[in-house]
């Protein structure tokens, strides 16, 4: 049950990798996320967040994720520009659809990109609105394939309680239909979906028929919630995880600091404590708080790799630098013994 899954060759120099799922893709254990090349938070110029792209497929990234709505379009195209500058059979590209981006129209308010394109990013999951924002991502980063396709924040946290069941029934009757009718056709390798809760992935997984998932923020050395249903179905029908907010939105990288964040706002009391204890912890074996979430996160069996956005190259090295560092199999044991970690999650070896 714990035992890593199987690796494919790859250059010394390269990061491992990992099948992922029935896709018969070999992706490495860390992907790289361009929502931070869309202005996430805050600007950035073209120069560095296209060397950050780089950089990751420089120190073997092969698996660089994006969306449509990452800067409204600004992420992809960025991603393209990186794209061009290595072969393309070298990188396995992950985008999203239920977004095709208006030009017409300007983005609007209360986005967390501060930047980006000016153009409206509109919910869209039928048959048609999937078809154009694949269309779309095709142009915007340059290439003529995209390997895996993914449905994007079908979820409560996304679109509320009272509009979840119609963005689910809109999702398998229109998205899944077409991303299925190209998975048939050989135009992509996988489909999966995108999402924020656990319980979401279970409804998908029991609804379709998908190749991988990126479930973000809810496996962590932080909160299990995927642990207890999501992960095992997962690895008994054959989906390959990819896991996004391994750092829960910053405050397992940063730790338990003054401002630091947790799903994309201030981190709140009780989240800040328990971050302290598991700093605590870690502080006594020597190692740091990052890396243990990194470490971590790769110890379930079902899980291919792990997608981690970055503003700069030196975010990325240090990012790969992590998991060459040992974390001792105490640390785990510590944590369990303080249930800061669930006593059933499984650990790297």
């Amino acid at each position: 049950m714990n035992q890593p899954l199987p690796t494919s060759p790859a250059p010394a120099s390269a990061l491992p990798r990992r099948r992922l799922g029935r896709t018969g893709l070999d992706v490495s254990v860390l992907g790289f996320g361009t929502a931070p090349l869309g202005d996430l938070f805050a600007h950035l110029d073209d120069a560095t967040a296209i060397a950050a792209a780089e950089r990751a497929f420089a120190l073997g990234v092969n698996l660089l994720d994006s969306s449509p709505l990452y800067g409204h379009g600004l992420a992809e195209h960025r991603s393209g520009t990186a794209l061009r500058r290595v072969p393309r059979d070298q990188i396995v590209v992950c985008t999203k659809v239920g977004r095709w981006i208006d030009p017409f129209h300007d983005r609007g308010s209360g986005s967390n990109f501060v930047g980006g394109a000016p153009h409206r990013a509109v919910v869209d999951y039928s048959y048609d609105g999937t078809m154009r924002a694949v269309e779309q991502s095709l142009l915007r980063l340059g290439t003529d394939r995209i390997e895996l396709l993914l449905i994007h924040d079908v979820d409560v946290w996304t679109h509320g309680a009272d509009a979840i069941e119609d963005r689910f029934r809109e999702a398998m009757e229109g998205a899944y239909v077409a991303l299925d009718k190209l998975r048939s056709e050989r135009v992509v390798k996988g489909i999966g979906i995108g999402v924020n809760e656990a319980d979401m992935c279970v409804r998908f997984a029991r609804a379709g028929t998908f190749d991988t998932m990126l479930l973000a923020g809810r496996y962590s050395l932080l909160e299990q919630p995927a642990l207890a249903e999501f992960l095992p179905l997962a690895q008994a029908q054959g989906i390959g995880v990819m896991l996004g907010g391994v750092f829960n939105s910053g405050i397992l990288a940063t730790g338990a600091v003054a401002g630091a964040k947790y799903n994309y706002k201030d981190a709140p009391s009780d989240v800040m404590q328990k971050v302290a204890r598991i700093e605590r912890v870690c502080r006594a074996h020597g190692v740091a708080l990052a890396t243990a979430a990194l470490h971590f996160a790769l110890g379930h069996p079902v899980v291919a790799s792990l997608v981690l956005g970055a503003q700069a190259p030196q975010e990325v090295e240090r990012n790969v630098a992590a998991l060459s560092s040992p974390v001792p199999s105490a640390l785990w044991r510590d944590l369990k013994a303080e249930r800061l970690l669930d006593a059933d999650a499984p650990v790297p070896a």
